[in-house]
This record gives structure tokens, sequence and C-alpha cells, in this order.
């Protein structure tokens, strides 16, 4: 058969069901034969970045390979942003490249594409001959599941009209095995636990899975719970849940954390943004618990390499061990005494619940809503059962505080390279795994123009359940306030965008523009009623927006 032919049959047979991407020379006739021969799923996407943040929204919420195809050149460039985000996520993903045919100089899109796909962080595997090619293939999804990174597969053009003999090549994947901690090291942070006064648990994505275990050890030395903002809500509905460290922490959970003497992570990266550049990790101990790469930068007091379930429990058992030798078969005994006024009491319970309450703010100008209270009653008409897509802005300060998420599997954050416009991709990578849950995604005006524009036709087209909320301040109101606050004139920074609401409807969508906060039964009649992709309008006050750190 035709190694196009022969290729897709490959990828039907390692289980890929569904491929994003955007077809041209050197990739369409492997996506035919993937759809008419195959009988799989292919989103063609209207510009190959929208193309690879399906793909990022699609293995962020499966856990699965995420496949991606392009064509050559302009096409391989146009991925790059997508490549880097996917890459820092430590996402699996395959990109099938198309390249210029081997023997051709002068073909007008001709790049050294391996030069352009190293510096992303990115891998790169070549298709050596047509002969090979099914083998190269193998060896590339390999390397993106064991990996956990994009992996590009460079085509040549010439090769896909080659005859080949179709052969099945395994993956031969290793098996999933539990790295367990040593003993000697959860002995010794177990000692620097019962030294502490005020210890807190700080959980990231790794440690969703060990929810229990860490939640067991939490109580076992009353201590609050935190995350990391990949995995947020995870600890939503307990009474000692500090929410989001970090810039995005609540007031009284960050003074929790400001006069904590110890933390303990679980699977975080303890970047900037979770330890407030670095101040959660100064004049305090710091045990990080991870299974991979170890976290972050710094000193800490123990690490401790193992599954953070099977470390939590370690912790539990070692604690036990050393309050039954301290006080015959006293539990309670060697374990962190509370601070004055108490670590857990009952009056943390309530200002933890109290510190949620939106209290009174300033008028806004005509026309505009305040962005926290309209996020929190929008946060109240959505389906309670969803996927939450964030893209990124100024207005994520407040709608990563009120939009929840039923678990932190259900959010997806493409920001590991913090461009804007990532969003709508991811969205529509999500809805199209299929999952019987609508995808909201929440997006800045400029967010939605730079990259949003082009792909909510794509949700049309496809008949995808999106609902797309527009927090729309008129412009880039991250740099607002920095012009703002330096004095300057910050006209450069806004823009007269078309009506929105008008735009989704011409690409086939519906929408309704919250200008009043007597629009929001509208907004909850939209989304009871929808059928077709949903644009919710959120207008703004750009001078009343909560500015981010910098």
């Amino acid at each position: 058969m035709k190694l196009h032919a022969a290729l897709a049959r490959a990828l039907a047979g390692h289980d890929v069901q569904t491929m994003f991407g955007l077809i041209g020379d050197a990739n369409m006739f492997l996506t035919h034969s993937f759809v008419h021969s195959e009988r799989r799923a292919y989103v063609g996407a209207a510009h190959e970045a929208g193309a690879m943040f399906m793909g990022f929204g699609y293995a962020s919420l499966t856990g699965q390979l995420g496949v991606v195809t392009v064509t050559h050149g302009p096409a391989l460039t146009n991925t790059v942003t997508g490549l880097v985000e996917a890459a820092r996520a430590r996402l699996p993903l395959l990109l099938i490249a198309g390249d210029t045919a081997t023997r051709s100089r002068t073909n007008i899109q001709d790049i050294a594409q391996r030069d352009v796909v190293l510096p992303t962080g990115a891998g790169f595997e070549q298709a050596r001959t047509p002969d090979t090619a099914l083998e190269d293939l193998a060896v590339a999804i390999r390397r993106a599941v064991v990996e956990q990174r994009p992996i590009v597969f460079n085509l040549p053009a010439d090769f896909g009209r080659q005859e080949v003999e179709y052969q099945a090549i395994p993956l031969g994947l290793p098996v999933d095995q539990r790295l367990r901690p040593d003993p000697t090291a959860v002995r010794y942070a177990a000692r620097r636990i019962v030294s502490a006064d005020r210890p807190v648990v700080l959980a990231g994505r790794a440690a969703i899975p060990a929810r229990r275990a860490v939640l067991r050890l939490a109580d076992r030395i009353g201590a609050p719970v935190a995350t990391t903002l990949k995995a947020r809500d995870l600890f939503r509905g307990e009474p000692f849940d500090l929410g989001i460290a970090g810039g995005l922490a609540a007031p009284v959970s960050a003074e929790v954390l400001a006069a904590s003497d110890l933390v303990i992570s679980f699977g975080a990266g303890l970047n900037d943004y979770t330890t407030s550049k670095g101040a959660l990790l100064s004049d305090r101990g710091v045990i990080a618990v991870a299974s991979g790469p170890q976290p972050g930068s710094g000193t800490f007091d123990a690490i401790v390499s193992g599954d953070p379930e099977l470390v939590a429990d370690a912790l539990v058992d070692a604690l036990d061990s050393l309050a039954t030798r301290a006080g015959g078969c006293r539990p309670s005994a060697g374990l962190p005494r509370p601070a004055a006024g108490g670590v857990r009491d009952e009056n943390l319970a309530r200002r933890l619940s109290e510190q949620y309450v939106i209290a009174p703010r300033p008028a806004t100008a005509p026309g505009t809503v305040d962005a926290a209270f309209v996020l929190r009653r929008l946060d109240e008409l959505l389906p309670a059962k969803r996927v939450v897509v964030s893209d990124g802005g100024r207005f994520m300060m407040e709608s990563l505080r009120h939009i929840q998420v039923p678990d932190p599997q259900s959010f997806i954050f493409p920001e590991n390279f913090g461009s804007i416009g990532t969003g709508m991709g991811a969205a529509i990578g999500a809805a199209a795994a299929r999952r019987p849950r609508p995808v909201v995604l929440v997006c800045g005006d400029g967010g939605f123009m730079h990259g949003g524009v082009g792909e909510f036709n794509t949700a049309v087209r496809l008949g995808l359940d999106v609902i797309v909320v527009v927090c729309n301040d008129g412009g880039y109101g991250a740099e607002h306030v920095q012009f703002t606050d330096r004095g300057l004139d910050p006209s450069l920074s806004l823009f007269d965008w078309p009506d929105l609401v008008a735009v989704a409807e011409a690409l086939g969508g519906d929408g309704v523009t919250v200008r009043h906060l007597d629009d929001l039964p509208l907004v909850a009649k939209a989304i009871d009623t929808r059928n077709r992709p949903l644009l919710i309008d959120l207008r703004l006050d750009v001078n009343h927006m909560t500015p981010m750190p910098h």
C-alpha cells in the first residue's frame, strides 16, 4: 500500500481515535486515509496554532496521546508556541509534520525543520526512508508517551506516495511502576514534621490521585491544605482548605501560609507563581515530595522521592512510630503543636469560609459590571458538571477565583508559556473528546480576538458544546494597568472591538451581552436553551480590574 495509507493504519493500530490538524501538500493524503480508510475522527482547524492547542486540550482532559498533523514550512513554524506550551506542560503529544520533498532544492516552503523544533523543548524524530517510516512512527509515539512531551515526526512529502509493505510495529511501552520512597528519607522528613508548630500541606497536579492519603496526613498533623493552580479545587469542601497558594491566594489563606513554619509539598513545581516569587520557601522549612524531577529551585529541608500516595501513607506510619516511642501508645504524642490561637480550629474554619464573601466594591462605569460579582453569579448559572479552560490575561485574577471546577482534572490551563489566545483551541480539543460535559472557556477580549475568532467557527462546524465567557474590558488590561500606574497614556492598550455577540452569531453560534446585572436572567436562559456554541460577552470596567502580579 502507499505509505500514507500504511501510516494511517498504524495510527489506528496504536489506538489513535482523533487527529487534529490543517491539511496541505505533505499531509493531506495521510489525513484522507485516516478518515476514510480507518474510519477515525479528524478535526480540521482554521490555523495550525489552533490545531496544536486542540491536541493540548485533548491530551490534558483524556490523559491520552494527542495527535496533530500539519504540512511543511510555515505550517510547522505556526506550531512553535503550542510546542513550547506542551513541552512545559509535560503532555504526550505527537505532531506529524510534513516536510518538503527530499530531492527538492527550490520549494519556497523549505526550512530546516529540526532546527525549528528543538529549541521549543519538543523532541524530533525523522522518517528515515519510506521502508522504515512505520518503525520511525512507533519510535516517535513511544517517545511522546515515555518522555511526556511533544515529539515531531518529520515526514518528507515524497515518502507518502511510495509503495511499502504494511507491518504492525509494537510500541513496547514500559509498565507503569509506583516508586516507593526510601524509608530513611521518610523517617528524616517525619522528624522534621514533628519539630514544626504551624505546618501546611501543599498539593500539586501530580498529587491529584493521592488526595485521600494527603488529607489523611494533613489531618494527622493538624495542617491546613492548599493547592497549586493546576490542582485547584482538589480539597474543595474541606473545612481547612486554603485554596490556591501564591498570587491567587485569598486574604486569610495568604495569612495562614505566611505564618507557617513548614511547607510539605506533594507533586508541586514550586514556581514563582505558587510560592509568591519564593516567599513561601523563605524563612521556613520545606519538605518536597516528587515522583519525577526535583521541584523548583532552592534549598529544601528534605526531598522524598516516590509516589505521592505511598509517601503520604509512609509519613503517617513514621509519625505513628515516633509517637509510640515518645509516649507509649499515645497517637497524639510527638506531633506538631498548634500555634497560639490554633492552626486548625473553628475560628480558622469560619474565617476561611467568610473570605470568599465579596465585599462592597466601587461602582463601575455605565454599561459595565463588576468582574468579581458577575463571575461569581455566572459560576452559579453555568452547568455544575463542566470542563473549564482558562486562557491567559489580566481577567484571570478574578476568573480563577470565582469560576470553579468540579475536580482539578476538569481544569485545562494552557498557560505554561504566557501566551494569550490559546484557550479556544484547547476548549475544542477537550470538547472533541466527546465527554458528557460542556466545556466552558474563560478568556479575555484580547485573547478571543487573538486566537479565538477563527476557531469559534470550528466549534460551530463540529457542533460542540462549548460556552465561551469573554471578560471584555475593551483592550489589553495587563498593559493598561501598567501604563496607568506609571502615569503614561493607557490608550495604546485599548481597542474598539466589534460587537462580539454579532461576531459569534455571524460565525454560526449564539451570544448574549452582559452590561447590567439585570442581563443575567438572559444569560441563564441562553445557557439552559443552548444548542450550539454560546458566547457570553461580559462588559467590564478596565479601571476596576484586579492587576496581575509582576
